[in-house]
């Protein structure tokens, strides 16, 4: 399977688990890698037969900067949700959700969740999975 990969979308957001993050907000880092088929795009350079990448940050960016959650693992099933659902071409999704400064009296880089979502049906529904996706 071919890949599409967006690196560090930056996005302003209000998550988090402190109500603090929430009202003030803070910078969160998306990257993605979607696995669909590019060779229709690329034999016929037709962006009918691609997935348009500027859509795509813009699919994101109404996530982020959507309702607010208390965890990035949340915030990175919603971009997958969103993803997959928006753009059939995609077969599935890696998503990473990077919060740079959480409110931690130490020093790092931030803390990245990644997870990858497919449209491929899970044959052992568990309660509480989303049935369209392999969530």
């Amino acid at each position: 399977m071919d890949k599409m990969i967006i690196s560090r979308m930056e996005y302003y957001g209000r998550h988090g688990v402190f109500e603090e993050e929430r009202r003030l907000g803070q910078r969160f880092y998306v990257g993605l890698e979607l696995e669909l088929d590019l060779s229709a795009a690329g034999l016929t350079d037709d962006l009918e037969q691609a997935v348009n990448y500027a859509e795509v940050h813009e699919t994101v960016k109404n996530v982020v900067e959507g309702e607010s959650v208390k965890l990035i693992e949340t915030l990175a099933e919603r971009i997958a949700s969103a993803v997959l659902r928006t753009y059939t071409r995609v077969e599935a999704a890696t998503v990473k959700v990077t919060k740079p400064h959480p409110p931690f009296d130490i020093h790092f880089e931030g803390v990245t969740v990644e997870i990858r979502r497919s449209r491929k049906r899970d044959h052992n529904h568990e309660k509480g999975h989303n049935p369209e996706f392999n969530l």
